[in-house]
């Protein structure tokens, strides 16, 4: 089987191309630039440690029209975006698997810590929690659709970062100790810097629920639901980012208390499991990928869904993900629109 395995120049990368070199696959390494050109380099440095030949795709256009953009509209109108689900469905799974697909490569592959199945009886190819708990990056692949995962392997989701470590170390590879990746590959510092210059924003008020005013935000673009440091307010007690009033232009602090939400709203759905649903169902769902998952009854509502959580959880926030879960299988997942009480 021809595969086109997507190498970073890590580890991870750089040991899902051995192992299915190894398998008997005939592999070629293939690295898009999106915003670090350096990784062209470091990735064909690795494949020609593996004696695998190594191509580059500039998809720098593709990223600033679909991951970039998106980031700074996001912020623009108060909410907090996810890039690496946009880029996984975009330019990942999108763009660079059209490109290897249209070259003749049967699969891609990536070092993706998350399990890939195909059910017979549904007729559906179906998304899983990586083994390693602690590195599952299931989270950020929730939007893939069938097309898309039909053409994936992910050689190391059976195996903890341990074990690909001690593989590399094995083979001699330098990039067994290599780093892991930074979250969002174009944040170097403060996110914050990244935005200047990118959006409109202007100052406004910063109040409490109770319509007090505590003093001046610089911009909502630069403040999250959950967010403690850096607000620049000293209220006599810890005050918190509990919510982004857009239209007033006022960012609201208060007790931490405020934080927990019963409920919420998600938007631009998309299913892995079965193809809709149709009726109330429970599942335990993440609200970001650091969150632990909750148990929750997630019930179709239109084109939305609600999801209401057995007990409330912390910072529910507007613009990011949150994805289902049925024990170790992705249901799904969208973007939290509204948080409930």
């Amino acid at each position: 089987m021809k595969v086109a395995v997507l190498m970073s120049g890590g580890v991870d990368s750089t040991v899902a191309a051995l192992l299915l070199k190894e398998q008997g696959h005939e592999i070629t390494g293939l690295t898009m630039i999106n915003w670090n050109t350096e990784a062209a380099t470091q990735a064909a440095d690795v494949a020609a440690v593996l004696d695998i030949p190594h191509m580059v795709v500039d998809l720098q256009e593709q990223f600033q029209e679909k991951v970039i953009n998106y980031f700074t509209a996001v912020y623009e109108r108060g909410q907090t975006p996810n890039p690496c689900v946009v880029c996984n469905r975009f330019i990942k799974f999108g763009s660079l698997l059209d490109y290897a697909l249209d070259l003749g490569f049967d699969m891609v592959a990536t070092g993706h810590y998350a399990r890939i199945e195909y059910d017979d009886t549904r007729k559906r190819y179906l998304l899983k929690k990586g083994k390693d708990l602690s590195k599952d990056q299931s989270y950020f692949l929730y939007s893939l659709n069938q097309k898309q995962l039909g053409h994936t392997l992910f050689p190391l989701g059976e195996l903890s970062k341990q074990e690909i470590r001690n593989i590399a170390r094995a083979r001699n590879l330098k990039v067994a100790e290599s780093k892991d990746s930074q979250e969002i590959c174009f944040i170097a510092g403060d996110y914050r810097d990244f935005l200047q210059g990118k959006l409109q924003f202007k100052p406004g008020q910063v109040v409490d629920l109770q319509g007090n005013i505590l003093g001046e935000h610089r911009g909502l673009p630069f403040y999250t639901v959950g967010q403690r440091k850096g607000l620049g307010i000293s209220g006599g007690r810890p005050l918190y980012v509990v919510a982004l009033d857009i239209e007033n232009n006022r960012l609201i602090l208060d007790d931490s208390k405020h934080l927990y939400s019963s409920s919420l709203i998600a938007s631009n759905n998309n299913f892995i499991y079965f193809e809709s649903m149709d009726s109330p169902l429970a599942v335990e769902a993440r609200i970001r990928y650091r969150a632990a998952n909750a148990p929750a009854l997630l019930t179709p509502q239109g084109d939305k869904v609600l999801l209401e959580f057995n007990n409330p959880q912390r910072a529910v926030t507007p613009g990011q993900s949150v994805v289902y879960y049925l024990g170790d299988y992705v249901l799904g997942g969208g973007i939290i629109t509204v948080p409930g009480t």
